[in-house]
């Protein structure tokens, strides 16, 4: 059977920046692909009965109005392959990295429907973050959507990033979508994805603050297709988008050149629609279609911890779930700054080993409780009941269990391991110092004194009685080597 084949020629009427008014295609179609000769090309954005918005994304010769437009059946598609991973693209599929060039497996349209109900499957696999204040208490299943709110310098990159390294070793692909960021930024995730061998399994697709428009309102939706390839293939992906806020803006810029009435902040009134189209393609698929997942996290930009803006607000509502990161947080020195009372994950334990719903299942109210009752015993002038110093002592180790520094993800059995030792009072005589010398010789001192434990922890994914017990003496015996290196010989006590 032969293939229809059908082209339509058009004229360019008027240029306004990136965006090109053609007249006399009468046939055409959103996300439909325009050539204009010379390897420049376009996409239809909107049209009237007079004209069709084009969307010029790949310009090798300027364009001028008179120029001869051809238009054919087929949409926008993005090239995809095993190749690009470990690669640096732009939301064209062109390489970016000054290596050799990438033949692709397939080509897959930009603007791809989200999979169907029943294509689905529910959420029950948890995706490992290696952030311990997340693994507890705002847990992340494969094919959830999350999001990353707050300020900037609050560290929205950091846990993306910190979430994409502890995939090393997890079968899990990355991709690191960045919309207008400089290049000096992408320049220390790319030089930190090399530090940490990321570049193994994850893709880096960026359109700089010095692309254009259309590349940037581009991006994410190339992102989503790569995604659909490895997804389809019955793998599991991971997509970090940094962020949406710049996706915003280019798509407000493209929609006033396209003389769209303005709404509320300037926005159109597609602006919903535009993210929750892409948001919907996350997914889990069931068994017949490979068990694959695409699990994806937003980042978004907010102005003075403003949870209420357009854009947040929007997202908020179509998302499983959020992680606000605050300002006086991290400038109090705790890292991730992530405030427990306004972050909250909709699939909840549900995607949780046993283990770690067991140990932490009290935590996120504990650490409240400690919070206020800390800003409460620093208003009172009398002295504290025994009952009260208790409680802030086990929210100091709460605290300290839950301080990270960036690029440093903790595994799920080391977090186990702590928790449930917090649990059974087996810290409460460590100081903050000696908390992160056993959270960081942890992995090792384990697997010398007890080498199965960890891998039990793994397997099972339960307390079982055997695995308490072994975690018990680990922890005991380590807690004493801790202390016994901090107590001062008696010979070198000077006397006065």
């Amino acid at each position: 059977m032969s293939q229809l084949s059908y082209k339509e020629y058009g004229v360019v009427k008027a240029l306004s920046g990136c965006i090109a008014s053609v007249i006399n295609l009468q046939n055409c179609f959103l996300g439909q692909l325009v050539k204009f000769g010379y390897g420049t090309e376009g996409i239809i954005m909107g049209f009237d009965t007079q004209s069709a918005q084009v969307l010029i994304v790949k310009e090798n010769e300027p364009i001028t109005p008179g120029n001869q437009v051809e238009a054919t059946l087929e949409p926008f598609n993005m090239p995809v392959g095993d190749g690009y991973i470990g690669r640096i693209i732009n939301p064209l599929g062109e390489l970016q990295d000054g290596r050799e060039a990438v033949k692709p497996d397939k080509y897959i349209p930009y603007f791809n429907d989200a999979p169907g109900i029943m294509d689905r499957e529910g959420l029950s696999e948890t995706l490992e973050t290696g952030i311990k204040l997340v693994d507890s208490m705002l847990p992340l299943g494969r094919g959830q959507r999350s999001l990353i709110l707050g300020d900037k310098m609050t560290g929205k990159t950091t846990v993306l990033t910190d979430i994409m390294v502890n995939q090393k070793g997890k079968d899990v692909i990355c991709i690191y979508c960045a919309i207008g960021k400089p290049r000096s930024s992408m320049a220390r995730v790319v030089d930190l994805f090399k530090e940490k061998g990321c570049f193994d399994y994850t893709i880096i697709l960026t359109a700089p603050a010095s692309s254009s428009p259309g590349q940037q309102y581009l991006a994410p939706y190339a992102a989503c297709s790569i995604g659909e390839y490895f997804m389809h293939k019955g793998k599991h992906v991971f997509v970090g988008f940094d962020d949406f806020t710049k996706h915003a803006w280019a798509y407000r810029e493209l929609s006033l050149l396209m003389q769209v009435p303005p709404g509320r902040d300037s926005y159109p009134g597609d602006i919903f629609y535009l993210h929750s189209r892409m948001i919907e393609r996350a997914a889990k698929l069931n068994k017949n279609l490979g068990g694959g997942s695409m699990t994806f996290i937003p980042v978004v930009e907010l102005l003075e911890g403003d949870l209420t803006a357009y854009v947040p607000t929007n997202l908020v509502s179509m998302t499983d779930g959020q992680i606000f990161l605050s300002m006086p947080l991290f400038n109090e020195g705790f890292r991730p700054a992530v405030d427990v009372g306004l972050s909250v994950s909709r699939v909840g334990s549900r995607v949780q080993w046993k283990s770690t719903k067991a140990v932490s299942k009290s935590l996120r109210l504990e650490f409240i409780q400690y919070k206020e009752l800390l800003r409460i015993s620093k208003l009172q002038t009398g002295g504290q009941s025994d009952e009260v110093r208790d409680k802030l002592s086990q929210g100091k180790v709460l605290q300290a269990l839950l301080t990270q520094p960036a690029n440093n993800p903790v595994p799920l059995e080391i977090q186990i391991m702590c928790f449930f030792a917090k649990g059974e009072n087996l810290l409460k005589d460590l100081e903050k110092d000696q908390l992160t010398e056993l959270q960081v010789g942890l992995w090792d001192y384990s697997n010398k004194t007890d080498s199965g434990l960890i891998k039990l922890i793994r397997e099972k994914k339960d307390l079982t009685d055997e695995i308490k017990t072994r975690i018990r003496n680990v922890i005991n015996s380590y807690v004493k080597e801790i202390k016994a290196k901090t107590v001062v010989p008696v010979d070198e006590v000077e006397v006065g």
